[in-house]
C-alpha cells in the first residue's frame, strides 16, 4: 500500500499523464520548494484541513475559473476522480479552492486546464484552499476533464464536507426556498425535495418531536446557490443583482433545473459558514449567466379550481403592508413631515418612512402610487368579495377623517375597475378612542353586488387596556354580510394579533425558544377573549356562521391556534388539503394568514387558495426598493404588493 504523498512522488508527471499531455520540468522561476501532496490529503477527513498552515504543492484539473467577481482564484479538483459516489465510502474530498491573490496577478487559468500549485493551505469560512503568493507558483502543464459527481443527496455535514469543491450534478428535486439572500451578497436558499423548508411548527406543535424532526429535514435539505462573487451587493447599489427578474422569475417554491454541473462549496461568513453550490462562472443579471432554469409559478389570479366553482361568495383576508394615505413627505420635497426619516434610495430620494414620526408606509406621492398600483392590481385581481385588511393606517389615530385610508384604497380600485364596485366598511362605534389606539389598523372591503351588510359594524373594544387581551394589539373588528344572491347570513371579522417580533407584558410572553417566538401569551390570550366575543355576539343575534380572517401572526400548529380550534374553528388550508404557505421568514416557509369557519359555516366550505404573490418574491421587487439597484424592477403587477399572501375562501350561499 502506498500513502498519497509516495504516489505523488512525481505530481506532474501524474498530472501529464492522467491529462494526456508530456511530461514538464517542476516550476521553477519564483516557485517555492514544498512537499507534494494529494488534494485528498490537504483537505483530510474533518471540517478543517490536517495541514492549515503548511506550505504544499499539489496538482489537478481546474473545473472552474474566476476572473472577476472577487473570488480571486480557481477550484482545482485531482484527475480521474468524481462521477459516481457511494457517500457512505467517500472520506475526504478530492478538489479545493485555490486562492490568487491580487499580488498574485490576474486569474488567467481555465476549466480543462491541469494545473500544478504551491502554497500555504488555509481555511476561509469554511471552505479549505491553497494560497498561492506568486504566479510563479501557478504552472499550467497540459488540460484535462473532470466527470462530475453524481450521488444521493448529501444530508449530513459529513458527507457536505467531503464533496467540498468538487464539481457536482445534483440529483432529484431541487426547489427554491428563500429569496431574501439575493439582493445582499447574490445568495439564493434551495431546498432538496419538491417543496421548501418548513416552519416547524406550521406542521407539528412547539417542543415536540415531530417539530425537531422538521427541523433536522430542514438541516439536511438546504443548500445555497451563490453567484460565484464575493461582491457585495447590499443596495443602496447601482449594481444589479442575480437571480431577480420579471421576465425570469425566481420564486419561493419554484423548481430548480440545473444546466450542467455546479461545485460544491462552503463559505460565506467566517462566523457561519454554509454549505453552498458555486456557478462555474459569475452569475449577473442576465438570466443567460445563471447555472439553472427556474419554474415560472406565477398565476395571474387565485386558482378557482381550489376555491370552488359552486362558490357564491367568496371571502379573503389581505395584509397589505402598511397602506397609509399619510405620507412621510407629503410635499415630495424630500423633507420629512412631522419629524419623519427615511429610507433612501441609491440617489439619495426617500423611499418608505424608517421612523421619527407615526407615520409608516410610503414617503412621497411617487412612492404611494407605486405602492397603490400593486396593491390595487392584486386586489381587483383577487376577485374576492369581501376582503379584510390588515396594516392599514389608523386614519383618526392621525388626525385624519376616520376611514379615510380604505376609502382611499376603494375609490383606487373602482377607478381601475371602471365602476363602483367596491364600498369600504364603516368603523365601528364600539372601538376605543384613537388617541389611545395603534396607527395601523385592520378594515374591510366589499362588492356591493355581492353581499349587502346587515346591521352596524361591531368591533370588540372593551379589552384594550395595558392589563387587557387586546392592550398591544389591534382590536377584532366585524360585520355581518348577507349574500345578495339570497342564503344565510354569515359573521366576518378581521384580526390582526401581537406579532413575535418582541415580547408583551404577560410572564409568558418571552421567546422560550419553541418555535413560537416572542408574545405567545399575548396571542393565546388574544384568541381566548376572541372566542369570547364571538360567542356572545352569536348568543345576542342568533348568528350560526362565523368566519375569522386575518394575519393571527402564529403557524398553524401553534398554541393560539390551537385556542381557535378548540372552540370549534377549522382552518381553511385543513379543510381543503392544499398545502399552501402565506409567508417566507428566514427561509421557512409557513402561514400567519388564517381564514376559520366555525363548524357551522364549515358545511358552506367549497374550497381556498393562498395566491402566493408576495411571499416568495424578492424584497426588490417591492415598491420600497424602487430604484435601490442598477435595474428598474417596478412593475404595476400583483407581484410584492406586500410582505404577506392573500388567502381566499369560497363559500355557498347556505350550508346543508
Amino acid at each position: 500500500m502506498f500513502s498519497a504523498r509516495q504516489v505523488l512522488g512525481s505530481v506532474v508527471g501524474l498530472t501529464a499523464a492522467v491529462a494526456g499531455v508530456g511530461a514538464v520540468a517542476m516550476p521553477t522561476a519564483g516557485a517555492t520548494t514544498a512537499e507534494v501532496v494529494a488534494i485528498s490529503e490537504i483537505q483530510g477527513t474533518g471540517t478543517t484541513s490536517p495541514l492549515d498552515g503548511q506550505t504544499v504543492t499539489t496538482s489537478g484539473i481546474v473545473t472552474a475559473a474566476y476572473p472577476s467577481g472577487g473570488f480571486f482564484g480557481f477550484y482545482l479538483q485531482t484527475p480521474g476522480t468524481g462521477g459516481s459516489l457511494d457517500l457512505g465510502s467517500h472520506q475526504a474530498s478530492d478538489a479545493l479552492f485555490v486562492y490568487q491573490p491580487r499580488s498574485a496577478g490576474a486569474v488567467t487559468v481555465e476549466p480543462g486546464d491541469a494545473v500544478t500549485v504551491t502554497g500555504e493551505v488555509g481555511e476561509y469560512a469554511g471552505l479549505t484552499q491553497v494560497t498561492v503568493p506568486a504566479a510563479g507558483d501557478i504552472v499550467t502543464d497540459g488540460t484535462g476533464s473532470i466527470e462530475p459527481v453524481v450521488s444521493a443527496w448529501p444530508a449530513t455535514d459529513a458527507q457536505k464536507e467531503s464533496l467540498e469543491g468538487m464539481l457536482f450534478t445534483p440529483q432529484g428535486d431541487i426547489t427554491v426556498s428563500n429569496t431574501y439572500g439575493v439582493e445582499n451578497y447574490g445568495e439564493l436558499g434551495l431546498a432538496h425535495g419538491d417543496h421548501p423548508l418548513l416552519q416547524p411548527t406550521e406542521v407539528a406543535r412547539p417542543g415536540s418531536d415531530e417539530a425537531a424532526a422538521v427541523e433536522a429535514d430542514n438541516a439536511a435539505r438546504a443548500i445555497v446557490l451563490d453567484d460565484g462573487s464575493s461582491t457585495t451587493l447590499r443596495p443602496p447599489t447601482s449594481r444589479t443583482i442575480p437571480y431577480v427578474s420579471n421576465t425570469s422569475p425566481v420564486v419561493v417554491g419554484a423548481s430548480v433545473d440545473f444546466r450542467g454541473p455546479v461545485i460544491f462549496s462552503e463559505g460565506g461568513s467566517p462566523s457561519a459558514p454554509t454549505y453552498r453550490l458555486q456557478p462555474t462562472q459569475v452569475a449577473t443579471a442576465d438570466p443567460a449567466t445563471w447555472p439553472v432554469d427556474f419554474e415560472n409559478v406565477r398565476t395571474e389570479a387565485p386558482d378557482e379550481r381550489k376555491i370552488g366553482r359552486r362558490a357564491d361568495v367568496k371571502i379573503a383576508s389581505f395584509n397589505v403592508l402598511n397602506y397609509f394615505t399619510t405620507l412621510g413627505d407629503a410635499d415630495d420635497d424630500n423633507v420629512g413631515d412631522g419629524g419623519c426619516t427615511a429610507y433612501k434610495d441609491r440617489d439619495g430620494d426617500g423611499n418608505n418612512v424608517s421612523g421619527g414620526c407615526d407615520q409608516r408606509g410610503a414617503w412621497d406621492p411617487a412612492d404611494f402610487e407605486r405602492q397603490q398600483s400593486k396593491i390595487v392590481s392584486a386586489i381587483n385581481a383577487l376577485d374576492a368579495d369581501v376582503v379584510g385588511l390588515m396594516e392599514i393606517e389608523n386614519s383618526a389615530r392621525l388626525g385624519e377623517t376616520p376611514d379615510e385610508a380604505p376609502r382611499s384604497l376603494v375609490a383606487a380600485l373602482n377607478e381601475a375597475a371602471g365602476s363602483q364596485v367596491w364600498t369600504a366598511n364603516p368603523s365601528s362605534d364600539e372601538l376605543p378612542d384613537a388617541s389611545g389606539s395603534d396607527v395601523i389598523t385592520s378594515a374591510i372591503i366589499y362588492k356591493r353586488s355581492a353581499v349587502r351588510p346587515l346591521g352596524k359594524a361591531r368591533a370588540l373594544g372593551t379589552q384594550s387596556g395595558d392589563d387587557q387581551a387586546f392592550g398591544n394589539a389591534r382590536e377584532p373588528i366585524g360585520q355581518v354580510f348577507k349574500p345578495t344572491v339570497g342564503g344565510a347570513p354569515f359573521f366576518f371579522v378581521v384580526n390582526h394579533f401581537k406579532s413575535k417580533g418582541s415580547p408583551g407584558p404577560w410572564p409568558g410572553d418571552g421567546d422560550t425558544g419553541d418555535g413560537q417566538g416572542a408574545s405567545n401569551e399575548s396571542r393565546v390570550r388574544q384568541a381566548t377573549a376572541l372566542v369570547e366575543w364571538v360567542s356572545a355576539i352569536k348568543t345576542e343575534t342568533g348568528l350560526a356562521d362565523v368566519a375569522l380572517v386575518g394575519d393571527f401572526n402564529s403557524y398553524t400548529q401553534e398554541d393560539p391556534m390551537q385556542v381557535l380550534y378548540q372552540a370549534g374553528y377549522a382552518d381553511s388550508e385543513t379543510l381543503s388539503g392544499n398545502e399552501e404557505y402565506s409567508y417566507s421568514f428566514s427561509g421557512l416557509s409557513g402561514s400567519l394568514d388564517h381564514v376559520l369557519l366555525n363548524r357551522h359555516a364549515q358545511r358552506r366550505f367549497t374550497g381556498s387558495d393562498i395566491w402566493n404573490i408576495n411571499s416568495g418574491e424578492s424584497l426588490l421587487l417591492e415598491y420600497s426598493r424602487y430604484n435601490y439597484t442598477g435595474a428598474d424592477l417596478h412593475t404595476d403587477s400583483p407581484f410584492r404588493s406586500s410582505d404577506h399572501d392573500p388567502v381566499v375562501v369560497g363559500l355557498k350561499r347556505n350550508g346543508g
